[in-house]
């Protein structure tokens, strides 16, 4: 009983956030802790779930560092930063597209539907939906001096956000629940800080 009158309050009180909120999107950046502790990941795809039952509308950008740094282990490739960047060269690169538009997005959907949502997968990659250019090589000087040139690889920035896929491939129960993946000009695919991709979203 006091559990049911616990949750009546919590309702009521968030009645006025409910009212003003309801019909809007929410793009909600998914990574860290939340996504490696299993309570932490159960509570999540409730929360989204509930979100979506009350009326507001999340889009979940998610990334994978960690999930990505266990698979480069197990395949005996060495995980390589510089200034927190994953260095991404082509080989790499594959183990990132497959961790992250597969392994990591495939199991946040299974989850949220487990809780009763309409989760849809994508890749940034889906229909253009994400453009970005890759990240210049670095100059790193000392003395002023040029002492070494770091090249991060196939690592960009977002440039445009196209969520017309989004809207016309789902319906209004849906969540989207996105891979920070982009396409360059070139075509090539590049990996993109997660938090990076969940801002522009929110801009576009």
């Amino acid at each position: 009983m006091d559990e049911i009158i616990n949750k009546t309050k919590v309702l009521m009180e968030a009645m006025p956030y409910i009212r003003k909120f309801r019909g809007k999107t929410f793009v909600i950046k998914y990574g860290g802790s939340a996504m490696v502790d299993e309570a932490l990941k159960e509570g999540f795809a409730k929360d989204i779930v509930m979100l979506k039952y009350i009326g507001i509308n999340p889009v979940i950008v998610h990334g994978g560092g960690p999930q990505i740094g266990e698979v480069l282990a197990k395949m005996g490739m060495e995980s390589k930063f510089h200034k927190g960047v994953r260095i991404t060269d082509d080989a790499t690169m594959d183990v990132v597209e497959m961790v992250l538009a597969g392994q990591v997005n495939q199991e946040i959907v299974r989850l949220i539907n487990r809780h009763g949502g309409k989760a849809v997968g994508y890749s940034g990659v889906d229909g253009n939906m994400i453009k970005a250019k890759k990240l210049p090589k670095e100059k790193v000087t000392f003395d002023k001096k040029v002492k070494e040139i770091i090249d991060l690889g196939r690592v960009g920035n977002v440039t445009e956000i196209d969520c017309s896929i989004i809207t016309s491939n789902t319906s209004e129960l849906s969540i989207p629940v996105i891979a920070p993946l982009g396409v360059s000009p070139e075509g090539e695919v590049l990996n993109i800080n997660a938090d990076l991709v969940a801002g522009a979203m929110r801009a576009s």
